[in-house]
């Protein structure tokens, strides 16, 4: 068996592994608050030994014959997959309804067919039955959802609608210019360990389990939220077009190695074992 063409085959598996991520990322550059995935390369030896084994021991013996796959995990493997939370540039919109978030552990609550989900993408509308809603049509939760759940909704008379630091939300009554109507406070939650978020698409976080309300912190009391704003990607276009040059390039040098694996070094033990000498 020849150990360097599994190293060469599953380096290759990792930079395709990589391809996904980096195209992905590049796929939602300019997709509203979308956090960036990333990969930590590594491989079994630097990740689980402190130091190599010492092993005083000559080759072809059946007590070295054990440690035979040590040379394939030394093979480079995606070990972790995280998302990058750093904020995102905020552009002004002018839409009473965009909003952005200042901190970069808080998040919106929503409502979806499968639970409570988390967002950072805070450009919101009205449906036809005046709920505040994501692109998607999911209901924002208010902050007393879980005792009510009732989600956030303006009435269709609704004007100059003002949401505040804090996520408290009022409008304009015509009939009653000089009164602000008070409709309710939008759920901002705190996440702590914010690496326990699993990207769900289509924008969402959840939780190990899914998003229960224990799981959350109401930050309360915040001057975080930004009206009339919206925090766009945090993608870095020029650093990930980079990182798909470099990862085409190893991607080619696998190919070359896996073919001189499979192609020279063949021919020549076929050469060497086929010649006859006298």
């Amino acid at each position: 068996m020849q150990n360097g063409f599994y190293s060469v085959t599953g380096g290759m598996v990792t930079q395709f592994n990589r391809l996904d991520q980096i195209s992905n990322n590049l796929a939602n550059m300019n997709t509203n608050g979308y956090k960036q995935r990333n990969h930590i390369i590594g491989d079994f030896m630097r990740i689980y030994q402190q130091e190599r084994d010492e092993l005083p021991l000559h080759n072809h013996t059946k007590e070295a014959a054990k440690f035979f796959n040590r040379s394939i995990n030394r093979v480079p493997r995606v070990v972790e997959e995280y998302t990058d939370f750093s904020m995102g540039p905020m552009e002004a919109t002018g839409n009473p309804l965009d909003l952005a978030l200042g901190d970069r552990d808080l998040f919106f609550a929503v409502e979806t067919p499968a639970g409570v989900r988390l967002t950072r993408d805070g450009s919101f509308k009205l449906d036809e039955k005046g709920r505040m809603v994501t692109k998607e049509g999911y209901p924002v939760l208010p902050s007393a959802y879980f005792r009510s759940r009732r989600p956030l909704t303006i009435p269709a008379e609704a004007a100059q609608i003002k949401i505040d630091g804090s996520g408290r939300v009022e409008y304009m009554d015509p009939t009653a210019p000089d009164t602000p109507v008070y409709v309710d406070s939008l759920m901002i939650v705190r996440v702590d360990d914010m690496q326990s978020l699993k990207p769900e698409g289509e924008n969402l976080f959840t939780l190990e389990g899914g998003v229960k309300e224990a799981d959350l912190h109401v930050a309360r009391g915040l001057s975080a939220l930004k009206q009339g704003m919206i925090e766009k990607s945090n993608v870095n276009p020029v650093r990930q077009m980079t990182e798909l040059i470099e990862t085409n390039r190893l991607v080619e040098m696998y190919q070359k190695a896996m073919s001189a694996q499979m192609d020279d070094l063949n021919s020549e033990a076929i050469n060497k074992l086929a010649s006859i000498r006298a």
